[in-house]
C-alpha cells in the first residue's frame, strides 16, 4: 500500500513516515500541499494523512481540488485546530476522518489501517477516457463506438488504467493491483500485458490518439499527451 504524508513540519512529517513504514507501507511526504498534489499526479496512493495549516497550500483547498477531480483517495487530515467548526469544514470538504494534534502515533497507525480497511467509493457502471469506454456492468470495453475483445487480465488492467487516468501507476502498483502480487524487480508481466492492450485499443484504432503512455523509468499512464 502506498501512503501520502502531507506535513509542513519536516520532523514530524519523517516521524510519521518512519512509523507508518513499520507497518510495510511505501510513505511518500510532502511539504505542503502544491506538492503534494505534483505526487499525486505521479503515483496512485491508498491513503493521503494531510496536515490543514501548511504555507503555499493548506490541507483543505488541496482536498477539495483532489474531490473536485474525483480522486476519492481516502484522507486523514491532521489538525491543531479543536474547534468544532474546523473539523466539520474538514469532513464537508470530503475527509475521511480527522485526528487533532497532538497526537499519539499508535493511534494515527490504527486510523490509516482502518481507513485501509474502508471499502472504497463505488464506481459508476460506465467508466470513461477520451473515445474509450468500460461497462463495468457488463464487462466490455468499446473504443470510438467499437468493441473491443480483451481477456479478463487485459480487462482489469484496462479498468485500473481508465480509474487512475493521467496518473502515473508502477509497474508495483499495477502487479498489486491487477495481478495481486508482489513485484520482485524481474518479471517482464506488466510490460507484456501492456503491449497487448497498446495492440487492442491504440494500434487497432489509428484515427484515435494513442492513450497508453510510457512514462520512462516510472511506469504507465492514461493520457492523451505523449510522454517524452
Amino acid at each position: 500500500m502506498n501512503i501520502l504524508v502531507v506535513e509542513d513540519e519536516k520532523r514530524l512529517a519523517h516521524n510519521i513516515a518512519s512509523a507508518l513504514s513499520i507497518d510495510a507501507f511505501n510513505v511518500s511526504v510532502a511539504f505542503d500541499g502544491t506538492e503534494a498534489e505534483n505526487l499525486m499526479k505521479l503515483g496512485h496512493f491508498d491513503v493521503v494523512v494531510m496536515d490543514i495549516m501548511m504555507p503555499n497550500q493548506d490541507g483543505l483547498t488541496t482536498l477539495k481540488n483532489m474531490r473536485e477531480r474525483g480522486n476519492t483517495t481516502p484522507v486523514l487530515l491532521l489538525t491543531a485546530l479543536g474547534e468544532t467548526e474546523d473539523k466539520v469544514d474538514g469532513l464537508d470538504a470530503g475527509a475521511d476522518d480527522y485526528l487533532a494534534k497532538p497526537f499519539e502515533i499508535p493511534e494515527l497507525r490504527a486510523r490509516v489501517r482502518a481507513l485501509l480497511r474502508r471499502p472504497q467509493a463505488q464506481l459508476p457502471d460506465t467508466i470513461e477516457y477520451d473515445s474509450l469506454q468500460i461497462d463495468r456492468l457488463h464487462k466490455t470495453i468499446t473504443r470510438a463506438g467499437s468493441p473491443v475483445k480483451v481477456s479478463a487480465t487485459e480487462y482489469r488492467l484496462l479498468e485500473y488504467l481508465v480509474t487512475n487516468s493521467e496518473v502515473v501507476l508502477s509497474e508495483a502498483d499495477l502487479l498489486e493491483h491487477v495481478w495481486d502480487q508482489n513485484y520482485d524487480g524481474i518479471s517482464n508481466l506488466v510490460s507484456v500485458y501492456i503491449r497487448y492492450v497498446r495492440n487492442k485499443v491504440d494500434k487497432a484504432f489509428p484515427g484515435e490518439p494513442p492513450l497508453i503512455q510510457t512514462v520512462r523509468g516510472l511506469g504507465y499512464k492514461l493520457s492523451k499527451e505523449a510522454t517524452s
